[in-house]
């Protein structure tokens, strides 16, 4: 037992990782919210405290406990100590390790079990610590609140889990097996969001595109069937989805960028590696050319698609020849945008035990050159992209006054000058190009 604590009138989620953490974290600060409970001020030092974890980075439960560490000792400097709560795959992983290892820890709650969070927050002002890992599905979204969120762009959870096993990957032993939320509820959710402000929607996944389900008419339907009824929502003017597996394309998907005017430009297909004996190692259950003919196959489908992707090098075993397979997978598909990583064993995954482990120095000039690359063909599209003229949605304020920041389609960030504000779609010319961002110029001054 903790010593009770006076109820928390404020709150922090800080979210690490991918595009679900932060779903989760707007979807925890909402149940907060329905309970009279706001958000910190910036500056303010906030009675609760959510760490929302990711456990794909290397040595992710060792930052998780610094993190709790600089919390006790602020809050000892401030004479106050917040509430902690860990939430997430790192909560999932490590369960009652983090109750015994940090005695300042009130909560630990996973990623399938936050709607709970209110209760054990309860108990917590009690000073009873509350640990809860439960895996039920995709029961928290019938306790969820409504959605609140405000603003341009909006993430929606559609899917959960994984069953692919990769070797390298924790994610089917922190979020579970595939699980899809039904159609209806999907298509509630988005019109909720719509109505609170929302022009653009990104569907989320672990494996998006394994999505399946029954339409409005009782018809068994994929990915694509959902975006083509989203698409139909009034005010809603732009669609995403991440994260795809080459495995779990279907034509219909592929199709939908052709048809559906709503659904962006721009698709995320992580490969991994362009060797085919370490995707085999890695249990991608998918080629490199089977993968090249996937991209083949969108770029019929929509011929100005952006394409991104993820890379890992220095996988046991890799060779200096099959990173060199990587090199040219990367030259041959001309990507948009990637994100790349060093290989770093994880605890309970089957590479972690794989003979052949590569040395962080050759990890680290492979990781170099291949960003370099990378950056190349990112430099590449940009400037190729000189002269369109796209729509831009503004998501913040320039650093000068009057300037704005806003995604084209192709999920590229642009910066224009003129009277506008958050949420506008604003047409403009792609006018200038640097390695990360364009200049554009508006083709109809406000």
């Amino acid at each position: 037992m903790k010593p009770a604590a006076a109820p928390p009138r404020t709150y922090r989620v800080k979210s690490f990782g991918c595009q679900m953490n932060v779903y989760d974290g707007e979807r925890m600060a909402e149940l907060l919210g329905d309970r009279g409970i706001a958000p910190a001020s910036e500056g303010e030092d906030a009675d609760l405290v959510i760490l929302n974890t990711c456990h794909i980075r290397e040595k992710a439960a060792e930052k998780v406990y610094s993190d709790i560490g600089r919390l006790v000792l602020a809050g000892k400097q401030a004479g106050k100590q917040p509430l902690i709560a860990v939430a997430g795959c790192v909560a999932q992983a490590e369960g009652e390790e983090i109750m015994r290892r940090a005695p300042a820890v009130s909560i630990v709650v996973g990623p399938q079990a936050y709607h709970r969070l209110p209760e054990m927050l309860g108990q917590a002002v009690q000073g009873k610590r509350a640990t809860d890992t439960d895996m039920p599905a995709i029961a928290k979204f019938d306790a969820l609140p409504q959605r609140k969120k405000r603003g341009p762009s909006a993430f929606l959870t559609v899917q959960e889990g994984c069953d692919k096993f990769c070797t390298y990957c924790v994610v089917p032993y922190t979020r579970g097996a595939e699980i899809s939320r039904p159609f209806a509820h999907l298509v509630a959710e988005a019109q909720k969001l719509v109505e609170a402000g929302a022009k653009e929607i990104t569907l989320l996944g672990q494996n998006v595109n394994a999505w399946r389900g029954e339409d409005d008419r009782g018809r068994r339907t994929g990915l694509a069937g959902l975006i083509h009824a989203l698409a139909r929502i009034d005010g809603l003017e732009r669609i995403r989805y991440t994260t795809s597996h080459p495995n779990d394309m279907d034509d219909a998907l592929i199709a939908a960028h052709g048809e559906v005017d709503k659904l962006m430009p721009y698709l995320h297909l992580p490969v991994q590696a362009g060797n085919d004996r370490i995707l085999k190692a890695m249990n991608r259950q998918h080629t490199a050319e089977s993968y090249l003919r996937v991209i083949e196959r969108f770029r019929a489908a929509r011929p100005d698609i952006a394409l991104s992707g993820d890379f890992i090098v220095g996988f046991p075993g890799e060779t200096e020849a099959e990173f060199e397979d990587t090199l040219r997978i990367v030259d041959e598909v001309r990507y948009a945008a990637c994100f790349s990583f060093k290989y770093s064993p994880r605890p309970g995954t089957p590479a972690a035990t794989m003979e052949g482990q590569i040395a962080p120095d050759v990890m680290a000039d492979r990781l170099q050159r291949l960003q370099a690359r990378l950056a190349h063909h990112q430099y590449a599209f940009n400037q190729a992209s000189v002269g369109k003229t796209c729509a831009v949605l503004i998501d913040r304020t320039g650093r000068d006054p009057g300037q704005w920041l806003g995604k084209s389609p192709w999920l590229q960030s642009v910066w224009f000058e003129g009277d506008y504000a958050i949420g506008d779609l604003v047409e403009v010319t792609l006018a200038d190009a640097g390695p990360n961002s364009l200049r554009g110029v508006v083709t109809t001054p406000a």
